[in-house]
């Protein structure tokens, strides 16, 4: 198996040069397996987490929406070590050019064009676009005590197989391959532009790398390809001096950022409690976890001339919120091994119980994230041992109904992609010395109204449809309360037909030049409401099938 310390790499040209070795990359690299390309991968981080490469992941914060640590990894399969898989393809309404955006934008392509991509990513962890189908999901429909029907408002459903895969681990075996070599602590700070003949543009020449012992490596190949995340591809870009000079790109480039902010915000008081509505709360079937989530029709955004945001209906169970259930689950979600086991022996439709089980991040979840402590979890279960028996009781004995009374709303929002939300560098700088990115994001009024507009909707068709009551006026709240980040880090080099709009053609290659590629969520021209993973590994065997012909 050919994966090495970037210090052992010798004088070698490869044909292509990855950088991150996250799902963009190693999706890329798999593609490229039945080619005769010899291929290398750099990935910043090591096999294991290390506090090197941990503290490369810093962010300096501007805006409302602030990027936080956990969002990134660096380690050898990315962020696909710690994400929870959800997955759901691009919506029609996504991709088309909507001009009542303050900067209109579109994709080049529409969203059909990516179906035969998205098909091929099933072998990559990721559910067949069939899935997607509500004919599929009719067991689970039987079980809710009501169905949403309405003129307004539709689902948007999101699917992950359970559990998500590793990249890292369930695609190791590529780097048996005598044509693929994997490099880690491998950090990559500038890459090396060459004019080419007249009228032929530049060509890169080579990738300076940065050991974590301050080895510095330059790494030749005839094509690279940028894949190592929104934030650090853009990055990678930007410390670059030969390519923010290309002319047009330094307008561009860092320019359009876009996220899913979140959070939960709104209750809706049921006029009938309810036991089991699985389609909305969530549920694991045949391991695959699964939702519906509801957002206004895609022609009435259209009409409407609004975003496509989303809500998800979460129960309020007794023990909801409650500290020692969350600090019981953070413990059990940390034995994934009979976790898993527990999952895979369920023959039945898993009614969620409790948001912490699935693998989305609340505030809370957070928290414990970034300060977790054993002493202190064992000390919060002890404490609130009623409710965590209570809890583990409905968990494990499935078929006793728990009825509620509550539900809350968990908001995604869609973000335009606006200029005036960008990335520059601090002249503060890594354990590298390389310079820091600083991120400035904010939500836009045309941001705020879209998701207004669906609390508007959502209100009117609970009291129409006699569900209940909807609790809370967004509209009136002074501070946005929309504003968590949602580990979706989109724009920065975006695609488009020029490189007065834009950093990177329909194909993926940065304007100006002929032989560098960037494959990740910088690329999206606007952000949808969507997961993004799934479209970026679809855009990556996309790009591999291009490169295959060079």
């Amino acid at each position: 198996m050919t994966i090495r310390n970037i210090s052992e790499y010798s004088d070698t040209e490869y044909d292509v040069c990855i950088v991150g070795s996250g799902p963009a990359g190693i999706t890329l690299a798999s593609e490229l397996l039945d080619s005769d390309k010899k291929v290398c991968v750099l990935e910043s981080g090591g096999e294991t987490k290390t506090p090197h490469a941990d503290s490369l992941k810093r962010v300096i914060n501007l805006g409302e929406v602030k990027i936080r640590k956990e969002s990134r990894e660096r380690i050898f399969g990315g962020t696909s070590t710690t994400w929870g898989g959800g997955s759901s393809p691009l919506d029609g309404v996504d991709m088309i050019l909507r001009d009542f955006m303050v900067h209109p934008s579109g994709w080049p392509f529409e969203v059909d064009f990516l179906s035969p991509y998205y098909k091929r990513c099933e072998k990559y962890g990721f559910p067949s676009l069939k899935m997607f189908e509500n004919e599929n999901f009719k067991d689970v429909r039987d079980v809710c005590d009501f169905s949403l029907n309405s003129d307004v408002l539709e689902e948007k459903i999101f699917i992950s197989v359970d559990p998500p895969w590793n990249f890292g681990h369930k695609f190791k075996h590529i780097f048996l391959n005598k044509n693929i070599d994997l490099y880690t602590d491998a950090t990559a700070y500038n890459l090396r532009l060459a004019e080419q003949d007249a009228g032929k543009g530049q060509s890169v020449v080579g990738l300076d790398v940065v050991s974590s012992h301050g080895k510095k490596i330059n790494v030749r190949a005839k094509q690279y390809v940028v894949a190592c995340g929104g934030i650090e591809s853009t990055r990678l870009l930007m410390v670059s001096k030969d390519i923010s000079k290309i002319e047009g790109l330094r307008n561009n480039l860092g320019r359009y950022l876009m996220n899913h902010p979140k959070n939960s915000y709104g209750i809706l008081k049921l006029n009938k409690p309810i036991s089991s509505l699985p389609m909305y709360f969530g549920f694991l079937k045949n391991g695959v976890a699964g939702y519906a989530g509801l957002r206004i029709k895609q022609n009435s955004q259209i009409v409407q001339r609004i975003l496509n945001s989303y809500v998800r209906m979460e129960p309020v169970f007794p023990w909801s919120d409650n500290q020692g259930v969350w600090s019981f689950l953070t413990i059990v979600k940390k034995f994934k091994f009979f976790l898993n086991a527990w999952k895979k022996s369920q023959k039945k439709i898993v009614h969620l119980r409790d948001y912490n089980e699935t693998p989305d991040d609340s505030n809370k979840t957070l928290e414990h994230k970034s300060s977790f402590s054993w002493f202190r979890a064992i000390f919060d279960i002890i404490m609130n041992i009623n409710m965590v028996l209570t809890y583990s009781y409905y968990r494990l004995f499935a078929s006793k109904k728990i009825f509620i009374d509550r539900v809350r709303l968990r908001n995604y929002m869609e973000m335009e992609p606006c200029y005036e939300n960008y990335m520059s560098l601090s002249n503060e700088t890594d354990k590298n010395d390389i310079k820091l990115p600083v991120v400035n994001i904010n939500t836009t009024e045309l941001d705020r109204r879209s998701l207004i507009k669906l609390h508007e909707s959502l209100r009117s068709e609970f009291l129409k449809l006699n569900i209940g009551k909807l609790e809370g006026e967004i509209e009136n709240e002074n501070i946005w309360p929309i504003n968590t980040d949602a580990s979706h880090h989109l724009g920065g080099t975006r695609m488009g037909i020029s490189p007065y709009n834009s950093v990177v053609d329909s194909n993926l290659r940065v304007f100006g030049t002929d032989n560098l590629y960037v494959c990740s969520g910088s690329v999206f021209p606007t952000s949808g409401c969507a997961n993004p993973t799934y479209t970026i590994c679809a855009l990556a065997i996309r790009l591999a099938d291009s490169i295959k012909k060079l």
